[in-house]
């Protein structure tokens, strides 16, 4: 499988995932507490694949690798939270949610560095709002009053820049 096919299968098996998890994040959508926690960590584990496949090997000069594998840190700390008997899994969600933030942050940076293509506009604009959904996914862990709409928003935000990522990788050019 060559570099760039496994790039756009990472990209769409992490937008799967956010998706799944989105889905498990909205309130109002009739399925049990159960199937919801199952499908929190079932979109967690498909966005860290996704990731993960994206990456060949680490190296200072590709930053992209170095980003999708915090990205992928991020959502095991995730899934730590939601699996684990520990007191401080709102703790360890905020820092995995905020890890996926940084990892999209340095992404969007490495597509300012190049030429503006559709394909740059799609993977910039979507890692952008990964980040501002990841940062509000963490914000929702600390406020008392809008925790659910926060976590829901940002949700949302970032399935829909994971997908716009995926679309921009699918770009062949």
């Amino acid at each position: 499988m060559s570099k760039h096919e496994k790039v756009v299968l990472g990209n769409w098996i992490q937008a799967t995932g956010t998706i799944i998890s989105a889905v498990a994040n909205t309130p109002d959508i009739p399925i049990s507490a159960n199937l919801k926690q199952d499908f929190k960590v079932i979109g967690n584990t498909l966005q860290a694949t996704g990731n993960a496949i994206q990456v060949e090997k680490l190296t200072i000069r590709n930053l992209n690798n170095i980003a999708n594998e915090i990205q992928a840190v991020g959502n095991t700390l995730e899934i730590a939270s939601l699996m684990l008997p520990i007191r401080s899994s709102d703790t360890l969600s905020s820092q995995g949610d905020l890890l996926q933030a940084l990892g999209s942050v340095i992404s969007f940076s490495e597509e300012l560095k190049k030429a503006r293509t559709i394909e740059v506009l799609y993977l910039g604009i979507g890692n952008l709002l990964q980040a501002i959904g990841n940062s509000l996914q963490a914000l929702a862990t600390r406020s008392k009053s809008n925790a659910t709409i926060l976590n829901t928003i940002g949700n949302w935000i970032q399935a829909t820049g994971a997908v716009m990522t995926a679309i921009g990788a699918s770009i062949d050019s």
